[in-house]
């Protein structure tokens, strides 16, 4: 029986791989995802057989995967970030049971932005947060504002995954003024772009000054509670320790 793996890498960076993911990698016959991780995983496993597929591929690559592991091959599909969280884990299960694949598929999990892009700004996420991405390419907009909207009632740290596009330039600043309702303006925000990888890039705002601050696809925003403050340079969420 074939073995897929379906495999979070991190970030980016080789120091930010579980030893769990680089050793999937390293003993796969084969290793398949999207272009631009497949060019990441190749400086450290260049050795590697890999297919690769571009953005909007997603469910073909996933069928490739599977295919290779009917083969009674051992297969990495990768993601950055963590495979379970907007990774392939999900779609990996609902292709294999649609093709009645029959083989053994098992999920590593990595590092996910979030915490990466925290570890950079401080500690932001020291209390109960959302992760809500802004892409509607499968969510429709209305519904990712309204659970913007309840994270802002709830008092929720936000931390936004794909902010914004060259298409989708407002979508920022729409959830800004949504937890504006709920927060003051000077809520500390923080941006962290590359987060873990090279290029890496840090920001630290406010919620009013997120529409001015240089945000692209390869950022992750974070923005504090009520309780959230800047000192030294750095972003805090008390988790709520009497000292």
């Amino acid at each position: 029986m074939g073995k897929l793996y379906v495999v979070g890498f991190g970030p980016g960076g080789y120091e930010h791989m579980t030893a769990k993911a680089i050793d999937v990698i390293r003993n796969a016959d084969v290793v398949t995802g999207y272009t631009t991780y497949v060019n990441i995983l190749k400086e450290y496993f260049p050795d590697k057989h890999y297919i690769a597929t571009p953005m909007m591929q997603e469910v073909r690559r996933c069928e490739m995967a599977v295919e290779e592991a009917q083969k009674d091959q051992t297969v990495a599909m990768v993601s950055s970030g963590d495979s379970g969280i907007y990774g392939m884990a999900g779609i990996i299960y609902q292709v294999a049971d649609e093709k009645h694949a029959g083989i053994e598929i098992e999920t590593v999990p990595g590092v996910t932005a979030a915490s990466a892009a925290a570890s950079v700004l401080g500690a932001p996420l020291m209390h109960d947060f959302a992760v809500i991405s802004l892409s509607d390419l499968m969510t429709p907009l209305d519904l990712i504002m309204k659970r913007v909207d309840c994270a802002g009632q709830g008092d929720l740290i936000v931390c936004l995954y794909n902010p914004k596009s060259k298409k989708r330039t407002g979508y920022v600043e729409q959830a800004a003024d949504i937890l504006m309702k709920y927060r003051k303006p000077e809520t500390p925000a923080g941006i962290v772009r590359n987060a873990g990888r090279k290029g890496e890039s840090a920001c630290i705002t406010t919620l009013a000054e997120l529409k001015d601050a240089e945000i692209d696809m390869f950022s992750v925003v974070i923005i504090g509670n009520s309780q959230t403050y800047m000192k030294n340079g750095r972003i805090i969420t008390p988790r709520g320790y009497s000292l």
